[in-house]
């Protein structure tokens, strides 16, 4: 099968769920002997593992600035050529704009709504492209944020288009007075949508909560490539990682008084905490207060200040326990997953999805704080025989659930059966 992948792109200097999750779909249909081609909008795909295979047709800098002044007349091809060139989309990927909405109302609801006249411009130069090589069987949008290209995709080819839906809300709902029209595009537009794709139970009926328009969601989870990350290795002194963006939003502050008040009562011996997963500019000021929180220990504590793809399957080995106590309710979280693959269980606010994910994987806690955290993870690390069993489940559960055949699987139980209905319309 021929599937196109239209994804936002990548360059942020953080572990990024939404572009991890495309990686994985994307690198398991290749495994299991599918062409796959990856089509990035804003930003190019600078890590080689994601396998960017077209050019960018909605280029950030120069989308952002069409929409701010060049909305009724013409960009001059000299301001264009230099907007788009590989030292301003380098720029682009640094800035914290690139991960909030802050500042992007105007080109989000552009992107949702796909019927303003930079849009259409834009748009076009895709559009001649995907009829000028062979057409796919399918594409697979990497959000609901890009729902607008479903619209005139539809208008162009006839060609099925599946969505994925994930934590989009973080999103939007930064959005401000722009929020409530964000999602009223939104659901105007799921009739372009062939199947919509959760990656967890919890977040298709959060979905549906918010919305009757759309009818059609299955749920496929992640699925990780064991071999990148299983070692049967465990480090010789229990530590706890945090593997994800290094703010406030992820909880990185709780776990960090947690780690402390463990330190103090002394109930683990040779204790350690080991965090990474990137930030940006915006995260400087928070980090600065959680060095601060645990400058009394930092001789146990290991920071990863820079962020790489490559350096996920490490990390994780060189942890006993994975958590990342997020303070709102995820979709799925992906380092969960991750954790699994390597055999590594996981502490996890028993919020959003985790209920769904973690199941007998790990140990869940109720009140999101300092307190029951430390709590959790005493509890795990000093009960004779508990580590070991979670660490056991963890591994059946990614052999069972996460992994990238199952993905590969599910991912084309979906497919055919959207093309199935396409072809019984004719």
């Amino acid at each position: 099968m021929k599937v196109l992948f239209i994804v936002p792109g990548s360059g942020d200097p953080f572990y990024c769920g939404n572009c991890f999750r495309d990686n994985l779909q994307a690198n398991a249909l290749r495994k299991a002997g599918h062409e796959v081609v990856v089509m990035p909008l804003y930003l190019p795909l600078k890590d080689e593992s994601f396998h960017g295979d077209t050019p960018l047709f909605f280029p950030a800098v120069s989308l952002f600035v069409s929409r701010k002044y060049f909305k009724h007349k013409v960009m001059p091809q000299w301001m264009e050529k230099l907007l788009n060139s590989d030292w301003s989309l380098n720029m682009a990927a640094s800035f914290s704009g690139s991960t909030s909405s802050e500042g992007l109302e105007d080109m989000t609801l552009s992107m949702i709504n796909g019927d303003d006249s930079v849009f259409r411009k834009y748009f076009g130069m895709m559009i001649d492209w995907i009829k000028q090589h062979e057409k796919p069987e399918i594409i697979h949008l990497s959000s609901s944020l890009i729902i607008g290209i479903a619209k005139v995709i539809k208008q162009e080819i006839d060609i099925p288009v599946v969505c994925s839906l994930q934590d989009e809300e973080v999103w939007i709902d930064a959005l401000g007075e722009y929020a409530v029209e964000a999602w009223k595009s939104i659901w105007d537009n799921v009739n372009h949508i062939d199947c919509f794709i959760a990656s967890s139970d919890f977040y298709r009926q959060s979905v549906l909560q918010r919305t009757s328009r759309i009818k059609n969601i299955e749920v496929v989870y992640p699925g990780m490539n064991r071999a990148k990350y299983f070692s049967g290795q465990y480090p010789a002194e229990p530590t706890i990682g945090f593997f994800y963006r290094m703010n406030r939003l992820n909880g990185l502050h709780i776990l960090a008084e947690a780690f402390v008040k463990l330190k103090k009562e002394a109930l683990i011996p040779g204790l350690r905490l080991r965090i990474g997963g990137g930030y940006s500019d915006t995260d400087k000021k928070f980090l600065k207060k959680v060095h601060e929180t645990l400058a009394p220990y930092e001789s146990y504590v290991d920071w990863l200040d820079k962020y790489s793809l490559s350096s996920h399957a490490d990390f994780y080995r060189k942890s006993s326990v994975i958590c990342v106590p997020v303070t709102f309710d995820e979709a799925v979280g992906l380092y969960v997953c991750e954790a699994f693959a390597s055999g590594r269980p996981v502490v996890e606010p028993a919020t959003g999805s985790f209920p769904e994910i973690v199941s007998d994987g790990g140990v869940l806690y109720r009140e999101n704080n300092s307190e029951t955290l430390a709590e959790a993870l005493a509890k795990m690390l000093t009960t004779d025989g508990l580590w070991e069993e979670y660490c056991r489940n963890a591994v059946r559960l990614s052999q069972e659930r996460y992994s990238d055949e199952v993905l590969a699987e599910k991912l084309l139980e979906v497919y055919k059966k959207v093309m199935n209905k396409t072809n019984e319309k004719y």
